[in-house]
């Protein structure tokens, strides 16, 4: 049997399962299989469920072989991060402090919506201990890289799922973000991200690290992608306080609902644009962007985001005292069993005082009214996502960052949905991306104004050089995707430089 070419994305997928260019069974074993040849040296998977992974192609098969079809996910490969319970493996958080038996064998909400939806769960993917330390060299979990350059970060936590999107290894996935965890990862790796709105989809099953901040959300791609994946998790569970009930909208409609054709979109210059700590490669990318979206019909507006460093301190002062609140009992009496990075960073939370975190709390609620006054004169914010593309892994410093500006902060602080878009490479060859913030549960308008910039652009559709040369026949078999790529060649290209392809 001649092994299928992979698509790019869950939307050619979802068309090939549908005109029987593949089946869910072919192609989830041409996925299981790259994993095997690339995982050992990218990290991007804890566990790998194949059995059950396989069980649940078939599932889908038979499925569509008797003309039901439950949704755009049915068939399609995908993984969850090791945050996140499953019924079929282990969730460890990447440290030997949690019970493996966390989440009483049970599906988190989030990942039984997908398979109620028929997608195929791959298995767990790795995430820095708790989302909170870095990865430890000498850890029996597996070491992530970034597959476009495997000596610098991949970013975390939800590095494994936003590797695995980006080389080849799943069509999309869960991460879960508290203070950037799933848009640095997507832009390191030079996928989409989205970050929901606090509330949108329920995070009972969900290992906790900030109570008032912790999101999941979708991974892929595209941006199209992400909607059709927060199309089937997002909504109220009774089992999460936190879940909202505002009612979830049609999000992979409201993607490709107009384009950017009369949206304002609304440039910070001040903190966002103007920093010295920004690198002028990822400045110019990120304006470059914004004139695309120009062209495609958005008027741009420049504004100022009131208090935007005070908020990002506000979340970091949350994120750890929560955090803290949650690990204190364990910290005390297995202190050696967390990894350094995870325990120093953790332990920084006891100098705060209870006086710190209201205060905190209070500048959360200024900063929510500010931008309130904001988005009345626009629909989305455009920033960029991280100061640089990936570092060097051997300058990573998660305590400094704490200290410095951040662009992913904020919008944890204020619970606004933002997404990760790219938007070109360094000289260097690594991912640049720029971010899509938008008002309360207001995603569809993030993915509308994402997904406009991807329908002119291909960066979203670049793979890395591991994943090129694993395979040089995507492109025969998927002609449609091809000629959307323009010059790119599926998993048989080369190392991009800004000059390569649109945007």
């Amino acid at each position: 049997m001649t092994t299928p070419a992979l698509p790019l994305t869950i939307e050619d997928a979802a068309a090939s399962l549908r005109t029987g260019a593949t089946t869910s069974t072919a192609l989830t074993r041409t996925m299981l299989d790259r994993i095997a040849r690339l995982d050992p040296a990218l990290g991007a998977y804890v566990t790998v469920t194949e059995d059950e992974a396989l069980a649940a192609a078939a599932g889908a098969d038979a499925d569509f072989a008797r003309g039901c079809d439950r949704s755009p996910l049915q068939g399609v490969p995908l993984v969850v991060k090791d945050l996140i319970a499953t019924r079929d493996a282990p969730t460890r958080a990447n440290s030997e402090v949690l019970d493996p038996g966390w989440g009483g064998g049970a599906d988190a909400p989030a990942v039984a919506r997908l398979r109620a939806a028929g997608s195929v769960l791959l298995g767990k993917s790795t995430t820095n201990e708790f989302a909170c330390g870095l990865p430890e060299r000498t850890a029996r979990f597996p070491f992530p890289r970034n597959p476009w350059n495997p000596e610098h970060t991949p970013m975390g936590s939800s590095s494994g799922t936003a590797i695995a999107v980006s080389a080849g290894l799943a069509l999309g996935g869960l991460g879960t973000d508290t203070g950037g965890s799933v848009r640095g990862p997507a832009g390191a790796n030079g996928c989409t991200g989205l970050k929901v709105s606090f509330g949108r989809v329920p995070k009972n099953g969900v290992v906790p690290c900030a109570f008032t901040l912790d999101t999941v959300g979708p991974m892929a791609r595209s941006a199209y992608d992400c909607a059709l994946i927060l199309d089937a998790i997002a909504g109220h569970d009774p089992g999460d306080p936190y879940s909202s009930p505002v009612p979830p909208d049609r999000y992979a409609e409201g993607a490709r609902d107009g384009g950017a054709e009369g949206l304002r979109v609304g440039v910070p210059t001040r903190y966002f644009l103007d920093s010295p700590l920004l690198d002028g490669e990822v400045r110019t990318a990120v304006l470059r962007a914004a004139d695309e979206l120009a062209d495609a019909g958005a008027t741009l507006t420049y504004v100022v985001v009131p208090h935007a460093q005070e908020a990002n301190d506000a979340n970091n002062i949350t994120f750890l005292s929560e955090a803290f609140a949650y690990h204190r009992t364990n910290l005390t009496g297995r202190w050696d069993e967390y990894g350094r990075t995870t325990r120093e960073l953790l332990a920084r939370a006891a100098f705060f005082t209870g006086a710190d975190y209201v205060q905190a709390q209070r500048v959360r609620a200024l900063f929510r009214r500010g931008l309130a006054d904001v988005f009345a004169k626009v629909d989305v914010l455009l920033t960029p996502v991280s100061f640089t593309a990936a570092a060097p892994i051997a300058t990573a410093d998660l305590a400094a960052a704490l200290f410095r500006p951040g662009f992913h902060g904020p919008w944890n602080a204020s619970g606004l949905p933002s997404a990760a878009v790219p938007c070109g490479f360094t000289e260097a060859g690594l991912p640049l991306s720029f971010q899509v913030v938008g008002r309360p549960f207001a995603e569809s308008t993030v993915l509308r104004v994402a997904d406009a910039y991807q329908r002119r652009t291909d960066w979203h559709l670049r793979v890395p050089p591991t994943a090129s040369a694993d395979d040089a026949s995507a492109d025969a078999a998927h002609p449609r995707a091809a000629h959307q790529r323009g010059a790119h060649r599926g998993f048989a290209g080369s190392t991009p430089t800004p000059e390569e392809g649109a945007g």
